[in-house]
């Protein structure tokens, strides 16, 4: 029954990260046949990340940075057979791991701190969810470029 109910929740997160993907996809202009691999990179992205957390793996910043270095690394394969750029595919599949609840929560408390008044308690609430946002941000931005510092440079880098 575990494993049942393990494969629903896969299965969940799947679909309800590649609907906001394919959403942005047509705000970006994506042309309609590279949908279909902005749904399946944003469902694999947000997949890997939910079984890293789940099983334990990693945290939320480091399986966020996992995550997008699979997503940079597929639209770059997909991207090679489908003649399109890779920022085409990957900015879209990785909307759905950007950290909304917790710039909102920042700026509830900045917001807060503006007409309450400082206290402690806000304080800790907004630093706490800004550093945890700029990690998470920084995570999507530096494994998204993960496949371009290594293929398209002159020079290897390692």
């Amino acid at each position: 029954m575990a494993i049942l109910s393990f494969l629903y929740l896969i299965v969940d997160d799947m679909f309800f990260a590649a609907i906001p993907a394919i959403g942005f996809a047509l705000i970006f202009r994506t042309p309609p046949s590279a949908l279909k691999y902005v749904a399946l990179i944003a469902a694999i992205g947000h997949c890997t990340r939910t079984i890293l957390m789940h099983f334990g793996i990693s945290g939320l910043e480091s399986g966020t940075f996992i995550a997008s270095i699979c997503v940079g690394f597929m639209g770059v394969y997909w991207s090679q057979h489908k003649l399109a750029h890779p920022k085409v595919i990957t900015v879209a599949g990785v909307i759905p791991m950007i950290p909304g609840i917790y710039a909102y929560k920042t700026m509830i408390a900045i917001v807060q701190i503006n007409s309450v008044g400082f206290t402690p308690d806000l304080w800790t609430m907004m630093v706490e969810n800004l550093v945890k946002t700029l990690f998470l941000v920084g995570a999507l931005a530096i494994g998204l470029s993960m496949p371009g510092l290594l293929f398209y440079r002159g020079k290897p880098v390692i």
